[in-house]
């Protein structure tokens, strides 16, 4: 685990302790697909780095919660996920830019791994070329909320 994941692992922990909500938890949590993807593509890509940031950062998923009637209901992200739009240009934009910050976890779906029918042809894709060669559909970002509103500041909702 990198120096920075143990950063964020620790705000996780201060804001599940403090029982902060979505509005005033210190970590921020969007994923910022491109708007001209279809619905299909948007789902699979967001559900894909949904599952890379709960690997990563396990504490980002609550606990499983048990209704009146006994029936369990898994954890979900207690900090809320906004899934937010911009064109193929930004979202690559956005991923340069928070790969240069700190403290930021940061994942991303690319066209070819969109395109791999197997864990072996992702990577063979994804090793065998130069960051920009990349074409990305999606990039998950979690951090510091304010370092996370300079990044996507602005765009609005994917609807």
């Amino acid at each position: 685990m990198t120096t920075e994941h143990q950063e964020l692992r620790a705000i996780l922990e201060a804001d599940v302790r403090e029982g902060a909500g979505i509005r005033t938890a210190k970590l921020k949590w969007v994923i910022v697909a491109d708007q001209s993807l279809g619905p299909g593509l948007v789902a699979n890509a967001t559900a894909c780095l949904g599952a890379a940031v709960a690997a990563v950062l396990p504490g980002m998923v609550g606990a499983e919660v048990t209704d009146a009637s006994g029936s369990p209901h898994p954890g979900l992200p207690w900090s809320g996920c906004s899934i937010l739009a911009a064109d193929a240009e930004k979202v690559c934009e956005i991923r340069a830019k928070a790969m240069t910050k700190d403290s930021l976890f940061v994942a991303d779906m690319s066209k070819q791994a969109q395109a791999s029918h197997s864990y072996p042809e992702y990577r063979t894709a994804i090793e065998g070329g130069e960051e920009g060669d990349l074409s990305y559909y999606a990039v998950s970002l979690v951090g510091p909320r304010n370092r996370i509103g300079k990044l996507v500041g602005g765009l609005p909702l994917l609807r």
